[in-house]
């Protein structure tokens, strides 16, 4: 800030006492100017930086939608073919039976077929960066901010999920051999029942950070559960 002050004499203290007055109100006038353009600046950065951020939210959940119907999808088709051969299995039906009706069901071979969202948080990291984050209002912020948190709470809980629930080797193995009708059906049951319960766990872990980004943007808040 800076002020050009006025020169004069002065010739009595009524004078002094007036310019005295003249300067201190000309430098509250600037520091009030200086205050309301900079709350302005931060205002328009706070508005830009939510604007962002609500759009990336809305994207993510977009995002989440495509992949989790997918993946419930799968789930269902999965369980009712590992319902089916427990059934099979507990009624004593020859293993060449057991295999012809799981063919049946899985027609297409047995894969697992997971997919999950890519979570963008570009427009949340440029706003902390830039310290626009920080001329949010609270309660907006709040909310930003566990929407975020819960995408990368969903994020390690799939992969954590996926790590305790999927033998992985055991489940190639099971793929390939299900071509060839080699693998004894129980073990093929196994893995069945791992595969669903992976694709049911995604889609459930989806569901609960889609409660929490809907709720950062008001938007619908969706049917919880898997």
């Amino acid at each position: 800030m800076h002020l050009e002050l006025p020169k004069a004499h002065l010739d009595s203290i009524k004078d002094f006492i007036k310019h005295y007055l003249m300067i201190v109100l000309s430098i509250l006038t600037a520091l009030g100017l200086e205050a309301w353009i900079e709350h302005a600046h931060h205002t328009h950065a706070a508005r830009i930086a939510s604007a962002q951020i609500e759009a990336e939210i809305h994207t993510n959940l977009a995002a989440i939608d495509r992949v989790r119907q997918h993946d419930l999808a799968r789930a269902k088709l999965l369980g009712d073919v590992r319902n089916a051969l427990q059934h099979d299995i507990q009624t004593g039906l020859p293993e060449a039976a057991i295999y012809r009706h799981a063919h049946e069901l899985l027609p297409d071979g047995l894969y697992l077929d997971v997919r999950r969202p890519s979570l963008r948080h570009e427009a949340w990291d440029v706003a902390v960066a830039n310290q626009a984050a920080s001329w949010i209002d609270d309660d907006r912020l709040h909310r930003y901010s566990a929407a975020y948190a819960a995408q990368d709470w969903g994020i390690a809980t799939m992969a954590q999920d996926t790590a305790l629930v999927l033998d992985g080797p055991r489940m190639n193995d099971a793929m390939l051999d299900f071509g060839t009708d080699r693998m004894p059906p129980l073990d093929l049951l196994h893995v069945i029942n791992q595969m669903a319960n992976d694709l049911g766990d995604t889609a459930q872990t989806m569901n609960n950070v889609r409660q929490d980004l809907a709720a950062a943007v008001g938007a619908a808040p969706g049917a919880r559960g898997g």
